[in-house]
């Protein structure tokens, strides 16, 4: 049962997240002064908290963002020019050989490096001008769930103390987070259409794109469902041709900019016969199934969604015949090179 008890866990990785890394807010604004972008390194799950730093920090700080190559700097040993960057990792373990070796080389280069770690002792860390703790506790689940959540958490942090703002808006997400873990765990009849399938598409847009991302990951390492992100636009652009009657498509519908452009990709798959599951916090999406998620700011929807689709998964993992816990094949760390 670690899966579900790392699932409960959230609130309380959340709240110790931000006690822990208040006073580490003048250095990150002090990282994030006279930079022209940000380079982030990470694998896996971290990937996905990545790719919710780049909507984060590029609409609140107006940073750009991207996601580099690890193996540029380890083994192909070629690494770019990170000229006017701040050079981020975000690693659970902070173990990963190619991470460490991207934060190495940053250094070299003189510019400013930040660690996003459940390990502050750990090589990554050792590599880096500042850490963010993610204070979560020891992870015993093979499958990321509260390290997830508290990436994104971590991410939403920096990006309020690269601008000078107070952690609030995180901090008051931990009473939501305690209500959403539990609510979470009633959706498990919504896996009934998905139990036959072996392969399915995930859509998302704007903040959302890495939920997209990160439940993908999750029905392939738990479920051993073929899983495949999409941005909605890039949905429409042909992966729509894989829509057939009964087709799983799930999808994050959540208010504000992206609700329309989403409503019409999924609008499209409806009308070519998939059964779509919606999480969502907006009334009547067109869906088969629509699982109700918290409604706050959108740019911290994705961290009040992790819970649902994790217990989602996990539900669907056990309807297959599957245990959830020892996932086929997998490490809790894997060191890359």
């Amino acid at each position: 049962m670690n899966v579900l008890a790392e699932i409960a866990e959230q609130p309380s990785v959340v709240e110790r997240l931000v006690a822990a890394n208040r006073g580490r807010f003048p250095a990150l604004a002090g990282a994030a002064r006279d930079v022209s972008h940000v380079v982030v390194a990470a694998r896996g799950t971290s990937d996905n908290a990545a790719r919710y730093a780049q909507y984060v920090w590029g609409a609140r700080n107006r940073l750009a963002v991207g996601l580099t190559t690890p193996s540029l700097f380890g083994i192909m040993a070629a690494p770019p020019r990170l000229t006017g960057a701040l050079v981020v990792g975000i690693s659970q373990s902070g173990q990963s050989p190619d991470l460490v070796a991207v934060l190495t080389e940053a250094r070299r280069q003189h510019r400013p490096t930040v660690a996003i770690t459940n390990d502050p002792a750990s090589p990554l860390a050792g590599a880096a001008d500042i850490v963010v703790d993610l204070a979560a506790g020891p992870e015993r689940a093979v499958a990321a769930t509260k390290t997830y959540t508290a990436e994104l958490a971590a991410v939403a942090l920096t990006s309020l103390a690269f601008s000078g703002h107070d952690p609030a808006p995180v901090a008051d997400l931990v009473p939501i987070l305690s209500s959403a873990v539990t609510d979470a765990a009633r959706h498990a009849p919504a896996v009934a259409g998905l139990v036959d399938h072996h392969r399915s598409a995930v859509v998302a847009r704007g903040f959302h794109y890495a939920t997209a991302h990160e439940w993908a990951l999750k029905l392939q390492e738990l479920a051993q469902v073929v899983a495949h992100p999409f941005s909605a636009a890039d949905f429409l652009h042909g992966p729509l041709a894989l829509i057939d009657t009964g087709f799983p498509v799930l999808a994050v519908v959540t208010a504000g900019p992206t609700e329309a452009p989403m409503r019409d990709a999924l609008t499209a798959a409806r009308d070519r016969g998939a059964h779509i599951v919606a999480l969502t916090d907006v009334d009547h999406p067109p869906a088969e199934t629509a699982i109700a998620i918290p409604a706050v700011e959108p740019w911290l929807s994705p961290i009040v969604a992790a819970p649902y689709l994790q217990h989602f998964t996990h539900a669907l993992a056990l309807a297959r015949h599957l245990d959830p816990d020892r996932p086929r094949g997998l490490t809790k760390i894997t060191r890359t090179r």
